[in-house]
Order: C-alpha cells, then sequence, then structure tokens
C-alpha cells in the first residue's frame, strides 16, 4: 500500500508517493536523492543515519517516513546550505559552528559518521542550557553515534569547541 507524503527537507517541499512501510532514512536518500545521510546498522546503535526533525535529532532508520509528513527535516546538506560546495575557500566562514569546529579539530576520520555526529552535536547544543555543555555531558549526549575510526577525543574536542563558540561550553 502506497501513500502521498509531503516532507519539508533542507527548507523544500518534497512530496512523493512512498510505500507506507518507507523508512526516513530511504525517503531521504532514494526519494531526495541527498546520500549524506548514511545506512549504517537499521537498530539506532550507530547513529549513522542521525537527522533534525523539527529541529530535534533523531535516528531516521527506525523513523517512517510517514512519521516526518508536514514536518521538518534537516539532513547535513541543509545545516547550513550557504557553505556552498566546498570549492569557495571562504565557505569555512559559512559553515555551521560545529562543522567549522569538526573541520578546525580534526574531528573525523573516514567520515562515515561524520554526518551524524555533527547533527547529534547540533542538536546537543541547541537543547543545551547556557555554560552546561562540559567534556562529560558532551560524551553522554553522543552515547547513541558511534565512530569505529577513533578514540572520540578529536569529536568531543570539536564539540567543545563549537559549544564554547555559542556559549553552550561550561565555563
Amino acid at each position: 500500500m502506497s501513500l502521498e507524503l509531503e516532507i519539508t527537507l533542507n527548507g523544500k517541499k518534497v512530496a512523493a508517493e512512498v510505500e507506507e512501510r518507507t523508512l526516513l532514512v530511504h525517503f531521504i536518500r532514494d526519494v531526495a536523492g541527498l546520500k549524506g545521510t548514511n545506512i549504517g546498522c537499521d537498530t539506532t546503535s550507530c547513529g549513522a543515519c542521525t537527522v533534525l526533525l523539527d529541529g530535534r535529532s533523531v535516528k531516521s532508520c527506525t523513523l517512517l517516513a510517514a512519521q516526518a509528513e508536514g514536518r521538518q527535516v534537516t539532513t547535513i546538506e541543509g545545516l547550513s546550505p550557504e557553505a556552498g560546495d566546498g570549492s569557495d575557500p571562504a565557505a569555512s566562514e559559512r559553515m555551521h559552528p560545529v562543522q567549522r569546529a569538526f573541520h578546525e579539530n580534526h574531528g573525523l576520520q573516514c567520515g562515515y559518521c561524520t554526518p551524524g555526529m555533527v547533527l547529534a552535536i547540533a542538536s546537543l547544543i541547541d537543547e543545551a542550557e547556557p555554560g552546561t555543555l562540559d567534556e562529560e555531558a558532551i560524551r553522554l549526549g553522543l552515547e547513541g553515534n558511534l565512530c569505529r575510526c577513533t578514540g572520540y577525543h578529536n569529536i568531543v574536542a570539536a564539540a567543545l569547541a563549537a559549544a564554547r563558540q555559542t556559549g553552550a561550553a561550561r565555563r
């Protein structure tokens, strides 16, 4: 059985007819053609599929696309659309603070988990009370996002740098 959906994806309305069992991650990748949201485990364990749904991080591999009907979904491609495709040297000035912090603190290895990590950290910072995030809170907040390449040191350093820049870090 299929249904007609309309989701606001990175600020643009995307309408499509999909099977009612279509997962949000497949809607994003296969219907909308955005490949930054990765499929890792299909069980919410790894966080590679993390996106923002109405500004809050969710695992898109266990959320039906129908649950996002009429809602705002932000993927890594839409976090800072004014940053462009990376060919402009001044683009780093237009990156989201978390993206810039990942770049400056070498917060990635292979990059597979990076989109989910960036979105999870952006949500964590947005939801935090000013001056409350420290290393322990960030590590706890990233529990559902796994990286198989690093020891998380640079990821946490990037998150702390972004939290300091936005005022969410503990002083």
